[in-house]
């Protein structure tokens, strides 16, 4: 199932990553992650390793672990897990992307093939949040219960 996070007060700020992923962290350590389309700000320097001006980029779950530490509100960017034992195809031509993209609203749709959970940054007021596996999804929306399934 796919969810929209408009309005929570779990979390400070769309999309706090530490918080989003909360109910499910325990779950994730599997996933290495797809990022692309980030305009971001960020509230403390961090000492990260990871080049913020580019268009996308590849991060181990270790490195995806040290940004979910960071003070850092995403207004537009996409985040896309996939298992650490699949080798991540970017398609540069057709990178994912948040703004003006309508197919991100659209349940079901995942803008990779590989992807088992894609997070969305969107204008930063709200989060979608799409899951192909159905208990990883009921446990977010457990912990999310003010979480508006996508149609």
């Amino acid at each position: 199932m796919d969810w929209e996070i408009r309005n929570t007060d779990k979390f400070r700020y769309h999309t706090y990553l530490k918080e989003i992923l909360k109910p499910i962290i325990d779950d994730i350590g599997d996933l290495d992650w797809l990022v692309s389309g980030l305009d971001y700000i960020a509230f403390t320097d961090a000492n990260l390793s990871i080049n913020f001006e580019e268009d996308h980029f590849i991060l181990s779950n270790e490195q995806f672990m040290q940004l979910l530490d960071i003070d850092i509100q995403f207004l537009f960017g996409v985040f896309l897990s996939i298992p650490s034992n699949i080798k991540i195809h970017v398609d540069t031509d057709h990178l994912p992307y948040a703004d003006l993209n309508k197919l991100v609203w659209k349940k079901g749709n995942f803008q990779h093939p590989d992807a088992k959970i894609e997070l969305i940054c969107f204008d930063s007021s709200s989060t979608i949040v799409k899951f192909k596996n159905e208990s990883l999804s009921m446990k977010f929306h457990k912990y999310f219960e003010e979480a508006l399934e996508l149609k």
